[in-house]
């Protein structure tokens, strides 16, 4: 299993942004497909968006795309989560996952981070 550690999260006001980051420490994650996951209280876990392995990238959720933007470094062994034009109802711990598959559905990624909590409140 990847050992993932996720940063860049904490205290945002509305209208906000916020860049998430997701690393792996002694390998790349070019083989792997890596998604980002959110969980607001009293909530079940959700997507949020998936670079795919080959490239593709997704999204989950209608409005996530206008204001969320998943990315790769370079160095390819960080995937960030931008965020922008946070609401109120973005508060949730964030979770990044990896999996071999092309997906990153909930039920088939292998590793997970500890989670990182965003907060945006006025």
């Amino acid at each position: 299993q990847l050992q993932l550690v996720e940063s860049g999260g904490g205290l945002v006001q509305p209208g906000g942004s916020l860049t998430l980051s997701c690393s792996a420490s002694g390998v790349t994650l070019e083989d792997y497909s890596i998604g980002w996951f959110r969980q607001a209280p009293g909530k079940k876990r959700e997507g949020v968006a998936c670079s795919q392995r080959e490239g593709e990238k997704t999204y989950y959720g209608d409005f996530m795309q206008d204001r969320f933007t998943i990315s790769r470094a370079n160095t390819k062994t960080t995937v960030y989560l931008q965020m922008h034009n946070l609401r109120l109802e973005d508060t949730a711990v964030y979770y990044c996952g990896a999996t071999k598959h092309v997906e990153c559905g909930i039920p088939i990624i292998d590793s997970w981070g500890k989670g990182i909590l965003v907060t945006v409140s006025s």
